[in-house]
């Protein structure tokens, strides 16, 4: 028999956006495929309901990979592929693998010779990228910032260093009800002449991404508490 598939499948950053972000490809692959391995099983069977209305929850397998979840890659994945069936990676928003869990499925799949399948997808790293106006041909994503004050303080010192030297776009994150600290932690440690854009729910209703030097976001006023946020300087 044929080996089974491992499919990436990106999901959509913010509600009822499925329509513009996910390609229909992606609602036939949920269609035909019956073992997910999932970030959180409550959204998963949510956002899997909504992409594919008939979809049989109730008879699809669901494997969690969170932060607190132990999934035995040999017991819960292996034989399902051995056994010819697909499998599919959710994050909880956006691409799997990409600032979410699931390289160690995708590299555990590579070992056993297993055709891993990326599809295509809203990624909020790219998106703010794209949008910000800095430098795309060289960038750096690293993902979220100490939470120590001095250790902070420090990486941003660093960050800004690498865009001072090599023209490098630095982007990076934060936990959503941190933000307004982080934003004001860049208005004090960066340069006035350093550029900073942030680019918040990315591909909502609500989407607001601007760049501002440091000087300038300093005089304006901008509240982004508890809204999925990337940051990028240069």
């Amino acid at each position: 028999m044929n080996k089974g598939k491992l499919y990436l499948i990106p999901t959509i950053l913010s509600d009822d956006s499925q329509e513009a972000v996910l390609p229909s490809t992606i609602t036939n692959h949920i269609k035909d495929i019956n073992v997910f391995i999932v970030e959180n099983l409550r959204t998963a069977r949510r956002h899997i309901k909504k992409i594919h209305r008939e979809k049989d929850i109730d008879n699809t397998t669901f494997y969690s990979f969170g932060k607190h979840d132990t999934l035995s890659l040999e017991e819960d994945f292996l034989p399902h592929i051995l056994n010819g069936e697909n499998v599919g990676i959710l994050s909880e928003a956006g691409l799997p693998c990409v600032a979410d869990p699931g390289s160690k499925i995708v590299e555990y799949a590579h070992d056993f010779q297993i055709e891993v399948i990326p599809l295509v997808g809203p990624s909020s790293i790219l998106l703010a990228l794209m949008a910000s106006g800095m430098s795309g041909q060289n960038f750096a994503f690293t993902g979220y910032l100490p939470i120590d004050k001095k250790d902070r303080n420090r990486a941003i010192k660093n960050l800004e260093s690498l865009v001072n030297k090599t023209g490098q776009t630095q982007i990076f994150m934060e936990t959503p009800y941190r933000n307004n600290q982080l934003l004001d932690t860049l208005k004090a440690q960066c340069s006035n002449k350093t550029k900073l854009c942030i680019a918040a729910n990315i591909t909502s209703t609500n989407e607001f991404i601007q760049t501002k030097t440091i000087e300038e976001w300093k005089q304006t006023k901008v509240d982004i508490h508890k809204q999925p946020t990337i940051f990028l300087i240069s």
